[in-house]
């Protein structure tokens, strides 16, 4: 009786078009015949796997599997330091001679469990790019906004590569692609400005692009040269080709691009805070392939166009901080000179408005509204305000469609499709609330994204959509969607709002005592750490977040004196306390705070004496704010520039006056955009985002060193 062993799974997985998800691209088990592909086992340099035809494009006299590599010739030279130390996170790029005639070919290595992959193509003759990085480098560094960026790169890469289409796709919130910025040949039909959708690009194909920064298919119409044998001997399953360059791509994809009348492709992928921003997409309508050299620049232009996104969306952000600042300032003042922070905030609509792009803003406190542009009615922001009572405890809450995240609202879509909302209090109804109106506005998709498709049971059955005629959309009932700066800003200017109420609140409770029992419990309630003293510096009432500060067992402070035995200097402390008391001044410091754990943290205090008229003071406010974010991330910048800029200062690759000369100028170019890119993402407040911005910098700064060190060594050595 005979058994049947089951045959492996397909390459790159069961899938269809209803859910790409499915297609497990990275396990294709075949590569592109432009190149071969050997996997070497680090333990006795033997090759066990190799692309089907290794042996005919290496010009070996027998089949590569089997063969040691140092039977290779000039390719073990290069490969076989590695197989004791295999080479850590990207590849490992040379240049060396293979084969009975020696050809000479360009050779990717990285490492895998147990074994090497090495990928082969034949190599063309280098080409000096230093003088076009160089200036393509200059005009990342110089560009101000996103919008010319964008442009900048579109030009850089059609100049370069010499692609007939170059696009740079920006993704949104949602991970559908638009095509923001593009240069092409004439004749060709423009796809500026259209939308595609997310499922065009499947999760998994997005992370790969995260892990690899530039993916080329040379020519559309090839016929995929298998592995042998079809799986790993290492790990008994197919090899992951996550990495491999030479890897096969997916059928899906590849009848996607025939459906598009697209011959070649190179795709390079914008990173920005570890998270996929969005792509360089090169499109050629015949077979087209370019220099190694020139995919290299590629790869170390997209890692400073991806700094550079960085930076400026960060000073975007900085400088719309900045405005909440000013507004903070305003409205304390508005406090001492009118008795109502409200004033300021209402006496300049755009300085409401302008920070998050809105239409009309309201502010919901107390009982009463006001309004600055265009908002609904009375009722209609009382209703509003119930419905946000309703929802999940947030610091803020967006929607773009509100007509169709509460119907009763739908009537209101001339004035308020858009909603932000901050609470600035922890009483219900209490709201900062900005609108912006219905945005009905024609989506061009690059294709219908609900067009029917044809499924099979093998992935290369499979055919997506096959006409790429313009798609339009009418979208209604919709604004135009919050950003998340738009976010991260409201939730900025709801945090300084509510520390103005609190600072008012704690106001009136001196003013108006018949009102002491309610304030006291919203200030003690408050998130806020709050102490408020009497003229003489007496001890009123302090928030419990505020005691959550205080030692264990720490006896009760009577005088705002006994304040200074909690921070580290206390010396100046008591200093700045006795000139709040004593001479009514106000303070505004810094300084390091004693917890209840042992930790010091810096904390920011705010201290004001109250005045009921010019000569009488009613009482103190002071307010404790921790500043260990913003600590910890100036430590992290200041790390930056001395880990990572000095320890890349400019090195000498030693290969002559002139590679130096070369070598220095680039490098000079990178460290000058990553050390602004350092300085502008951490001038702000969200310490996760700059924290995570700073890591991708200091990734790219890397990567591009190892990419610019061994392209000008290339050159250099073609020139030989």
């Amino acid at each position: 009786m005979s058994t049947t062993r089951p045959s492996p799974t397909p390459a790159f997985g069961q899938a269809d078009l209803s859910n790409c998800e499915r297609e497990q691209i990275h396990l294709a088990a075949s590569i592109q015949p432009h190149g071969a592909l050997l996997v070497v086992r680090t333990a006795d340099g033997i090759v066990i796997q190799s692309s089907a035809n290794a042996s005919e494009f290496l010009d070996l006299d027998r089949p590569a599997v089997g063969c040691n590599i140092h039977e290779f010739g000039g390719l073990a030279e290069h490969v076989a330091p590695y197989l004791t130390e295999p080479p850590d996170g990207h590849a490992v790029m040379t240049r060396c001679k293979v084969g009975r005639t020696a050809g000479e070919f360009d050779v990717l290595v990285h490492s895998l469990n147990g074994g090497l992959v090495v990928e082969l193509e034949r190599a063309s003759p280098p080409v000096d790019l230093s003088q076009p990085v160089e200036t393509a480098l200059k005009g990342i560094v110089s560009s101000t906004s996103l919008r010319g960026l964008c442009e900048q790169t579109a030009s850089i890469f059609k100049s370069l590569t010499g692609y007939d289409r170059v696009m740079v796709y920006r993704f949104d919130e949602d991970g559908h692609g638009e095509v923001f910025s593009e240069r092409k040949e004439a004749h060709l039909e423009a796809f500026l400005g259209n939308r595609y959708p997310a499922s065009d690009i499947p999760q998994i194909a997005r992370r790969l692009y995260e892990q690899t920064r530039v993916r080329v298919l040379v020519d559309v119409a090839y016929k995929p040269v298998p592995l042998v044998p079809r799986l790993c001997p290492l790990s008994g399953q197919d090899l992951d080709m996550s990495l491999c360059f030479l890897r096969s791509m997916s059928p899906i994809h590849i009848q996607y691009l025939k459906n598009m009348g697209v011959g070649a492709t190179l795709v390079a992928s914008l990173v920005v805070g570890g998270k996929l921003w969005g792509l360089v997409a090169c499109h050629h309508y015949s077979p087209w392939n370019i220099p190694f050299e020139s995919r290299a620049a590629c790869e170390l232009l997209v890692e400073a166009i991806s700094t550079r996104i960085a930076a400026l969306e960060s000073v975007a952000l900085a400088q719309a901080e900045i405005s909440v600042r000013r507004l903070e300032q305003r409205m304390i003042e508005a406090i001492s000179q009118d008795g109502d922070w409200r004033i300021a905030l209402f006496d300049n609509s755009q300085a409401l408005l302008q920070p998050v792009g809105a239409h009309g803003g309201a502010l919901l406190f107390e009982g009463q509204i006001q309004t600055a542009g265009d908002v609904p009615g009375t009722q209609q922001l009382r209703d509003i305000a119930r419905w946000l009572d309703e929802q999940p405890r947030q610091p803020v809450i967006a929607t773009a469609a509100l007509g169709h995240d509460e119907p009763r609202f739908a009537p209101l879509v001339a004035v308020a499709s858009g909603l932000l909302a901050a609470p600035v209090s922890s009483t219900r109804g209490e709201y900062l609330i900005w609108f912006r109106p219905e945005l009905v506005r024609m989506l061009t998709w690059g294709g219908d994204p609900s067009e029917p498709v044809i499924i099979g049971n093998d992935p290369s059955d499979l055919s997506p959509r096959r006409s790429f005629a313009k798609w339009h959309q009418l979208v209604e009932g919709k604004a135009d969607p919050w950003t998340p700066a738009d976010i991260t800003v409201a939730k900025l200017i709801g945090e300084t709002v509510s520390d103005v109420v609190l600072q008012f609140r704690s106001v009136r409770m001196l003013i108006a005592k018949d009102q002491f029992e309610n304030v006291t419990q919203q200030v003690q309630t408050s998130d806020i750490p709050v102490v408020v003293a009497d003229p003489r510096g007496r001890i009123l009432l302090q928030s419990q977040q505020f005691e959550s500060l205080l030692p264990a067992g720490h006896r009760r402070l009577e005088t705002i004196q006994h304040l200074a035995d909690l921070f580290v200097d206390s010396a100046e402390a008591k200093r700045r306390l006795r000139e709040l008391v004593d001479f009514r001044r106000t303070w505004r410091g810094e300084l390091t705070m004693r917890m209840p754990t042992g930790e010091p943290v810096s904390v920011l205090v705010r201290g004001d004496p109250v005045f009921s008229s010019p000569d009488r003071v009613l009482g103190i406010v002071l307010l404790f704010t921790d500043v260990t974010d913003r600590k910890t991330v100036e430590a992290a910048g200041r790390e930056f520039q001395n880990s990572v800029i000095e320890r890349h200062r400019v090195p000498g690759i030693n290969l002559g006056t002139k590679a130096d000369l070369i070598h220095q100028r680039l490098y000079s170019s990178v460290v000058e955009n990553a050390q602004l890119a350092a300085l502008e993402i951490t001038d702000g407040t969200d310490k996760a985002r700059m924290l995570r911005m700073l890591d991708s910098v200091r990734s790219s700064m890397s990567r591009t060193a190892e990419i610019l060190d061994r392209l000008i060594r290339r050159t250099m050595r073609g020139r030989d």
